[in-house]
């Protein structure tokens, strides 16, 4: 991860509403859980890939390119995208995972699935 969620100290405070993956432009990017497309295309100049996972859970891959369409049935793990310039600079490409729950952003960190193995990291990244 390069960038942690920051959660603003309001809905329309500064944040970083999301967390930043390192990805190189053109890696394929997949669904992190099973949904249905609920957006596919271009915000603000970026293209962004959104899937409602159902139970008011939301989740947003910006900046990917989309191989999908709005409407489109994923399961977790499926190819949605490649990753493109956007919201990182081409000079450190990245894919900004987002997640709204009932409409409100929310840290994508709980959400995700367990990694398959331990992961060490710096005592400065612990959030405890």
């Amino acid at each position: 991860m390069t960038h942690p969620w920051e959660a603003p100290s309001d809905d329309y405070a500064a944040g970083h509403r999301g967390i930043d993956v390192r990805a190189s432009i053109g890696t394929v990017a997949v669904a992190v859980a099973s949904g249905t497309v609920s957006f596919a295309g271009p915000v603000g100049g970026r293209s962004v890939v959104s899937i409602d996972h159902g139970h008011g859970l939301v989740s947003t891959l910006d900046s990917v390119l989309p191989s999908v369409s709005a409407g489109d049935e994923v399961d977790q793990g499926s190819p949605v995208g490649t990753v493109t310039v956007g919201h990182c600079p081409a000079a450190a490409p990245c894919v900004h995972l987002g997640a709204r729950l009932d409409g409100r952003y929310t840290d994508p960190t709980p959400f995700l699935p367990a990694a398959e193995w331990p992961v060490l990291l710096p005592e400065s990244a612990w959030p405890g």
